[in-house]
Parts: structure tokens; sequence; C-alpha cells
């Protein structure tokens, strides 16, 4: 069966995940009785998740002839005779009006019928929800016929949530069998002060000499390791108590005072420069550094130049900064100002992003966070239309997956977890989830 990409604009993409069948069509009968038979309507009803009465009504409301689509037999007529590129021209419309969704153009919707009886699409992929114009002639009918409540999707989450619950309930219990075993190694262990565990022999001393005391001969262990009836509890384990202090009294009891204080003074180097570089990465990402504006003043002079995106990389190099602050400093002066229509300009300059992303590796992380600093610190729309900007970046190959979702995330653990950034941006998320896991099962 020959297939084509949903959507006259998506035609020329190889690379298209949703098809359709190409329409197949064939006139029956003579004079007044002729009809047009739309062969494959049910395989292409399935392709774009709409019921086949829907689109048959529609070739019949923009022909103005009768049609009829029978759902025991699985045939749709049209009365009169029609070429298939007219039906097709009609198939496309439809989509465009009832199947892709307005605001990514993703044909993953679903048909919702609000209390005061409007049509809306709700897209899978960005969240974003089309108001159907209700002036079409299709409106009424589907008000009348509206479609049907998809049970699997909903048995679906129930299993999930099911899955979710028995895991959690596995946690627990192997987190209590691990509590358990460590009351026991307590139990029969106990600490001395220079932080070195001594073991306590479960079994009595034995009385005797020294010659009583020494070491059993070879044949004698051989057979105490072969003998599999031995306790657990006979067994000794030896634990070393690896904090901060019990290291400093160990260096201290070894050396003298003066170069116990140089060791202490070299273990403490890594801990204060990894605090700086925290405080350096925080700054950078909220872009609250003091050069953080004289940066996007550069770059905006940058740009006004008129440089290629193909040069853009070498003048990004050029500048004295992170690699953070350069990529924020860029996402602002490229889109700073937008009001409305974000994710449209992004499109229209996502060679520039891709070209300063491919500086180095995880730089696409670098412009997710640049993407949600500029979202919290915009007063415009961003905020609103983030599922739409990063869904417009998937789409054009600048930002994968598996970044996005790592990104969201590193966001939830972080300190703005309830920020409404995470909310908005939860709808692609799982749609780039469930994506995966349908690939996986097919």
């Amino acid at each position: 069966m020959a297939l084509q990409n949903i959507g006259a604009a998506n035609s020329d993409d190889a690379f298209y995940r949703y098809k359709m069948p190409r329409m197949i069509t064939k006139i029956e009968g003579r004079g007044n009785g002729i009809k047009t038979n739309i062969v494959n309507m049910v395989d292409i009803a399935k392709a774009l998740a709409r019921p086949a009465s829907y689109t048959t009504k529609y070739f019949g409301c923009e022909l103005g002839a009768q049609s009829k689509f029978d759902e025991k037999a699985g045939t749709s007529h049209v009365n009169g005779a029609h070429d298939t590129a007219k039906l097709a021209g009609l198939l496309e419309n439809f989509i465009k009006k009832y199947v892709q969704c307005y605001g990514c153009g993703n044909p993953e919707t679903e048909i919702l019928i609000t209390k005061n009886q409007m049509i809306q699409l709700k897209c899978a992929a960005c969240g974003f929800v089309s108001d159907v114009d209700m002036r079409d002639k299709l409106t009424t009918f589907i008000i009348k016929n509206p479609p049907e409540t998809k049970k699997s999707s909903k048995d679906k989450k129930a299993m999930r949530k099911a899955e979710k619950e028995r895991l959690k309930e596995g946690e627990v219990a192997d987190e209590e069998q691990k509590k358990l075993k460590k009351d026991a190694k307590k139990k029969g262990s106990s600490t001395s002060r220079d932080g070195i565990t001594k073991p306590i022999s479960t079994k009595k001393k034995a009385s005797g000499s020294d010659e009583e005391r020494t070491s059993p001969p070879h044949s004698q262990v051989d057979e105490k390791e072969e003998s599999p009836g031995e306790d657990d509890e006979d067994e000794v384990q030896w634990l070393t108590d690896t904090s901060a202090e019990a290291a400093r009294q160990r260096i201290q009891e070894q050396l003298s005072a003066v170069t116990a204080d140089m060791v202490m003074l070299s273990t403490d180097e890594p801990e204060k420069k990894e605090k700086a570089a925290r405080k350096t990465s925080d700054g950078s990402k909220n872009g609250n550094s003091m050069h953080y504006g004289k940066l996007v003043v550069e770059v905006k002079a940058i740009l006004n130049k008129g440089v290629v995106p193909s040069e853009l990389q070498s003048h990004l190099a050029a500048l004295t900064a992170p690699a953070q602050e350069k990529i924020n400093a860029l996402f602002e002066a490229l889109f700073d100002g937008i009001e409305k229509g974000i994710a449209k300009e992004v499109l229209k300059k996502k060679s520039y992003l891709s070209a300063a992303i491919s500086m180095e590796e995880g730089s696409q992380l670098l412009l997710l966070q640049a993407i949600e600093a500029f979202c919290l610190k915009s007063t415009s729309n961003a905020l609103k239309e983030i599922a739409v900007v990063l869904k417009a970046l998937y789409d054009a190959d600048v930002l994968e997956e598996e970044h996005i979702v790592q990104w969201y995330q590193e966001g939830l653990k972080g300190d703005n977890k309830n920020s409404q950034i995470w909310k908005n941006a939860k709808p692609l998320i799982d749609w780039l989830q469930s994506a995966e896991s349908e690939s996986e099962e097919e």
C-alpha cells in the first residue's frame, strides 16, 4: 500500500513519521445513479484518528452532493463522478481544519466538544487547544455524532498507575530489608573511638595455654571453608569510618600538627573550588552576573553586523564569558522584545541556535537552560509557548529527545521545581515518552 505524509506541508520530509495511505477511488453505476466509491476510506480515517463518517460527510458538504458511509460494510460513497485529485484536495482541507494542531501542525490531536457546543482540537504534543470555525457545515454533524472516548488510553493509564504502585511497594520492602540487615550488623559489632570497627566474637573464649590457641592446621581450615552448614553470624566484618572527623583524627595521630594542617588544607581546596563553580554556574544560568548586560549588548552588536550563522561560532568563542552566559545572551539578543509568536521567530532563526550549540558537547542542555532563563525572566508570552518552542526546535533537529527529557527531569529536582515552566512543558514530555514507548512496542 502506497503511503504519503499527512499534510501537504510535510510532503517533502522523508523522515516524517505520520503517514496515511494514498486515496483510491472507483466510479460505480451509470446515469443518475453514478457514484464515487472511496475504496480505502477506512484505512485513511484510521491513520487520521477520525471516524470515516466525518471525512465522507465533509466530501458531501463541500461538493453539494449526497454522501453515505456504511459502517457494517465499511464503504464510503459520494454521489456523482469525482476525480481522485479533487477528493484528495478536499481531504487536505479536512486535515487542516479538523486534524492538524493550529499551533505546531502536529496531526496527533483529539476532538473535544465543550459545554457550549463548541469544537476544539487538543494537541497531544504541545498541549495547545485549537478552536474550530463553527461556521463550517460539518460541525453540526460532529456535534450530533461525537467521537467515541478512547477506552484503551484509560486502561493504559490504569495499568501504568498500577505498575508505579507495585514498584513503590517493592522499593519500600527493599528499604525495610536493608534497615533490618544494618540493625543486625550494628548489634554484632561495636565502634571504637578511633573510627575503626572491632569485631566481637559470638563464641565463648576458649580457656587454655598459648599452645592451645595456636592456629589450626591447614586441613582443618579447608574443612571449615568447605562446610556449608555454618551460620553467617560467626563471620567477621570490618568497617572503616570515612567521615571527615575520623579522617582528621587519624591524620593528627600519624602526623605532626603542622603536617596535618597542610593535608587538611589540600583536602578543603577542591570543596572550595566546587562551591565557586556552583556559584558561577548559578549566576550564569540566571543572568545575574555584573557583566551579563554588557555581554548581551556585545552579542546584539555582532548580530547587527549581519553575521552569517556559520561565522557566529568564531565570534562567540572570542567573547570572555562562560559558555552558559554566551548562550543565554545569544537567545536574549535574538528574541528580546517579542510579545507573541516566539515559536515562529525561533524557527526563522534556528540556524543561529544550531550554530551556537555545536561548540561543545552537552551544549543542548545549555540551550535548554537558556530558554528556561529567558522564559522565567521575560514578561512576554514565552512562558506560555515553551512547549511549542521546544517542539519546533525538536522538529528542526536542533534539540534531541533525550536532552529535552533530561533537562525536564533535572528541573523537577531543582529549587524552582514548582515553577509554571514545568507544568507548561509537561504535555511535550509526555508526548515524547509515549511516542518512544509506542515505537518500542512496534
